[in-house]
Formats: structure tokens, C-alpha cells, sequence
């Protein structure tokens, strides 16, 4: 079970706790393992939760400045950090997430970008795991699931963007994977950007089997703004684009698309993944947008995130836009899987 791998991390001293000013270079050695205290035993309980309901599927994990350990079998255990933006509740947070509340005082737009930084997404998960399985040697004795897993979720040499990244789990694994270069990006006013993902960069890119030849950025970036400088350097540099979870707003399903299109080397690939929580229709109402923005779809599936086969491989079912029978239950079991790339029609000239 993919939400089996998290479990929280053991609580940390508050008075031997710091956030990272910076991102580190990769190879980072500074671990304080002394600011760690005995788990409490609601986090153990907690760590069970998968196993004993292993049919509840949260689309998302984590409470608001909470630390998980993510089990990752190729890398060991990874600690995340989950973004905390000042005077937001883990309630209120998961009340809009789910869709059953906004923000009170202001406009959703910019209220709800910061609340959705604050979890770590399912999606997310789905796009770490298939870059780990990517992450190995190809033999002749390949079943067609780890050879299909390289051609769509291998990312050594590539250059990476991921949009809307929140904790930004998916971009510690490509820099873990060997990308050549990963830039972590999400919105200007999103709390991700006060500490969290430097912290999670800093205690997990010191280990061994990290790349030396991995660059990793954080760059602020709003979706549709291309006049900045980074827009202007970075225009056409990504072979990957990771965008998880980032369809809940259809008011910047354009936006997404275009800053897609506007990062996207030639042949490069978009990988979207995303979870039904706010709704199937919403979801395909981006597909919709990036056909009109010049994308298309290579290949997409529906993925079951809690059970897999006998083999253990990944269920999976034909994507569609509508399911008569669907109920919320066997929705949050299920996500999207799509990648995108231009149209052929558009060749490989970058933007619009």
C-alpha cells in the first residue's frame, strides 16, 4: 500500500529545533540526531492506521508543520516536513481540501494556494514511487512493469520542474534518482517556501547515494507570470514538468497550462497525477484546457493507491472523465496518471 509508507516522525526537542536558511549542496553532513525525543505513542497508534483500515485512501497526510518519515525502499527513510502557514489550522485546512469550507476574510485564490501547501498529497506519492522504481539498472530478465516504470518514470540526466510543489517529495526523489537538475518551484505566497522544503532538502540530500552532479533550486513562480527573470532563463530548459495535485482551482487551469508549455524542452514530457477529491470533473476540465493550449495526452490511466495485484504491481483502469456508479468511498481510492507532451502539430517550438 502506497500510504503505508508514511508514519510520523519521532517529535523534535522544541528548543534544539531550526529551520534551514538555505537550501544546502547536495552532500549536506550536519544531523542532529540529539533533537529527537521518544515517539509519542498517538504517533504509533498512527503508523498502524494503513494497516488496520488499509481501504481508507487519504488523498492527502500530514497536519501543518508535523514531520513525517517516509519508508522509501531504495533510499531508506526519508523525513518530511509539512508546510505550516501562521494562524492556520490542520481542521481548517483539510475542510477546504475537501471542499466542504473556504477561508473566512479574503479571496479564495490567493488564501487557498497557501492552505493546499500544507499536506503531503497522495499524487505526490504516486510520482516518488514510480521514479524509485525507475531508479535501477535495466537485465535482460526486466518484467514489463519495471521496463514500462523506466520508460515513463525515469528521470537520470533529465533536467526537472515541479509546479505547485507544497513539501516537494516528488523532487527530493528525482534529485535522488540523478536528475541533472531539479528546481522545486511553487506559489510566491506559499508557506512551503519559509523553511519546509529547505529543511527537507538538507536532511535528506546528504546521503551517500546522492549525485554530486544534481543542481537543486527553490524558485518562487506563479502560474501564467513569464515576464520575470526566471521565467526568461528557464524558458524551454525541463524534459520533466511534475504538476500533482494541482487541479483544484479551474480558474488557473490556463495559467497551469501555459507555464507547462512555457518550461517544456523540446520532447520533453509533463507528468500529471492527481487524486479525485475535488471532483473527476475538474480534473478533466484541465485535460481539456492543455489540448487547447497545445498539449496532448501520450498515455494516461487510472492507478489504484491502496491495493495492487497478486504480484504486487499496480492496479490499473482506463481513465474517463465520468463514472456513473462512483460514490466517494471508491473515488478516493483511485487517481489520474497522465503524461503530456506538445502537440505534434506545434513541433518542437517552445510557448505558444
Amino acid at each position: 500500500m502506497l500510504h503505508s509508507r508514511l508514519r510520523p516522525a519521532p517529535r523534535r526537542n522544541p528548543s534544539t529545533t531550526t529551520t534551514a536558511p538555505a537550501a544546502p549542496a547536495l552532500g549536506f553532513h550536519d544531523a542532529d540526531e540529539s533533537a529527537y525525543v521518544e515517539e509519542f505513542p498517538e504517533d504509533v497508534f498512527g503508523a498502524f492506521l494503513p494497516h488496520l483500515f488499509p481501504d481508507d485512501a487519504p488523498s492527502f497526510h500530514g497536519d501543518p508543520g508535523q514531520c513525517l518519515l517516509y519508508s522509501s525502499p531504495r533510499y531508506g527513510e526519508l523525513e518530511i516536513m509539512i508546510p505550516s502557514y501562521p494562524g492556520q489550522t490542520g481542521k481548517q485546512s483539510e475542510e477546504v481540501a475537501i471542499g466542504l469550507g473556504k477561508e473566512e476574510g479574503g479571496t479564495e485564490a490567493k488564501e487557498e494556494r497557501q492552505l493546499f501547501a500544507h499536506f503531503l498529497w497522495s499524487a505526490g506519492m504516486v510520482i516518488a514511487e514510480g521514479v524509485e522504481n525507475a531508479d535501477c539498472q535495466a537485465t535482460e530478465n526486466d518484467s514489463v512493469s519495471q521496463k514500462e516504470a523506466r520508460e515513463i518514470w525515469s528521470v537520470s540526466g533529465e533536467t526537472v520542474m515541479e509546479l505547485g510543489a507544497g513539501a516537494a517529495l516528488p523532487s527530493l526523489i528525482c534529485a535522488l534518482a540523478n536528475a541533472s537538475l531539479v528546481v522545486i518551484t511553487d506559489h510566491p505566497s506559499s508557506p512551503a517556501l519559509t523553511g519546509a522544503i529547505e529543511f527537507n532538502l538538507k536532511q535528506n540530500l546528504r546521503k551517500p547515494q546522492t549525485s554530486q552532479m544534481t543542481t537543486v533550486s527553490i524558485q518562487p513562480h506563479e502560474w501564467g507570470t513569464l515576464t520575470d527573470s526566471f521565467s526568461q532563463s528557464y524558458r524551454g530548459t525541463f524534459t520533466r514538468v511534475i504538476a500533482a495535485d494541482c487541479y483544484w482551482m479551474p480558474s488557473q487551469h490556463e495559467n497551469l497550462a501555459q507555464t507547462m508549455q512555457w518550461f517544456l524542452a523540446p520532447g520533453g514530457r509533463v507528468w500529471c497525477v492527481a487524486a479525485f477529491h475535488t471532483g473527476r470533473a475538474i480534473v478533466a476540465g484541465f485535460f481539456e484546457i492543455a489540448l487547447e493550449n497545445g498539449l496532448e495526452i501520450e498515455r494516461i490511466f487510472e492507478r489504484d493507491i491502496v491495493s495492487s495485484d497478486e504480484e504486487g504491481r499496480e492496479i490499473r483502469r482506463e481513465w474517463v472523465p465520468w463514472r456513473e456508479d462512483e460514490n466517494p468511498e471508491t473515488m478516493q481510492r483511485w487517481c489520474v496518471v497522465a503524461v503530456l507532451k506538445r502537440r505534434e502539430d506545434t513541433g518542437d517550438e517552445i510557448g505558444r
